[in-house]
């Protein structure tokens, strides 16, 4: 989700996910050592034992003292005997707790029994990761409709890059959510985005180029032409020119028929125009001007998965955005 991504796929747990957190729910587990694991680390010992558990995870129990041995605190690296009692008292993981509802505003576009449209605004994450386990756009959700919980990812068909702003179509229930991602793969859903970048590109055009993660920096996306690319295409339209900080500059429409993680801040990037305030794909150096990429989903159509209406939904610039315009001399689009 840049933009938006790829379609999002429901994935049910496995067994060793059920199990893990049937044994949080029972509370210390007690493991009673045999000489098969004498000079072996306890970690490994213990991660044998309880399969459930990852190995690091483990590791942070240790190292937080919630593992012990012979009644004392559990050490990092410490070696096993093999006849000693360990008890370890799992704890839940950040992710284990990313599914709980949490109040929040969310401007609500449209919804009914299927579907919910939001225009998310910059600065919102939309689904729980690494260093965001709380206050995103699905805490948001399971407080605003609980029974959402029940749907994969909580409806979450399609994303937006954090510091991306506009319109998200959300799915209330399974069927809701199988037709959507499948209009995604269909590539019928129709998104539209506006983009201010650096420099003067051609009126019009398309850029049809595969991408994958790059090769030496795990963050970025980038323009490939090896097996693992997956294929992606941008349709752009040129609406107007300014200038911003002496520099010109050119407000575009942006059109996906796919939609990978950053495609459109990397699709404009490779052919000599990153957006404005980009500071992971743009030039480090014309980043102060505006605290995030310019980046907006202005529109959103598609096929109401219950009514089988065409349905489309627009949002205008948010007040940073039409600021921004301004500041170039650009009049904002109806």
């Amino acid at each position: 989700m840049p933009n938006l991504t790829e379609p999002v796929f429901p994935s049910a747990l496995d067994d060793a996910d059920e199990e893990s957190s049937a044994l949080l729910e029972m509370g210390p587990i007690t493991l009673a050592l045999t000489p098969d694991a004498c000079g072996e680390r306890m970690d490994k010992v213990i991660s044998k034992l309880i399969p459930q558990f990852s190995r690091s995870r483990i590791q942070q129990w240790i190292e937080a003292g919630h593992v012990s041995v012979d009644g004392k605190v559990a050490k990092t690296k410490m070696t096993s005997f093999g006849d000693e009692t360990v008890v370890v008292s799992p704890q839940p993981a950040p992710e284990d707790e990313a599914y709980i509802a949490e109040a929040m505003d969310l401007v609500v576009v449209h919804e009914d029994a299927a579907i919910i449209v939001i225009d998310k605004p910059a600065g919102l994450v939309v689904h729980p990761a690494a260093g965001n386990w709380s206050g995103t756009l699905l805490n948001g959700l399971l407080h605003h409709y609980p029974a959402i919980g029940g749907v994969p990812r909580a409806g979450i068909v399609h994303r937006l890059d954090k510091d991306t702003s506009g319109l998200m179509v959300v799915a209330k229930t399974l069927e809701a959510h199988t037709d959507l991602v499948r209009q995604l793969q269909a590539r019928s859903v129709r998104r539209e985005y506006l983009a201010l970048v650096w420099g003067t590109p051609n009126l019009s055009g398309t850029v049809d180029a595969a991408m994958g993660r790059h090769p030496r920096d795990r963050i970025k996306m980038a323009v490939l032409e090896n097996m693992s690319a997956k294929p992606a295409v941008t349709h752009f339209e040129r609406l107007a020119s300014g200038l911003l900080d002496r520099r010109p500059v050119s407000l575009m429409r942006c059109k996906l028929e796919t939609g990978r993680t950053h495609q459109i801040r990397v699709h404009m990037m490779s052919i000599g125009h990153a957006l404005v305030g980009d500071a992971l794909y743009g030039k480090a150096h014309l980043t102060s001007v505006f605290p995030r990429q310019a980046l907006q989903a202005q529109r959103l159509g598609l096929i109401h998965p219950a009514t089988g209406e065409a349905c489309e939904w627009g949002v205008p610039l948010p007040q940073d955005f039409l600021a921004l315009l301004a500041s170039a001399g650009i009049e904002a689009p109806l």
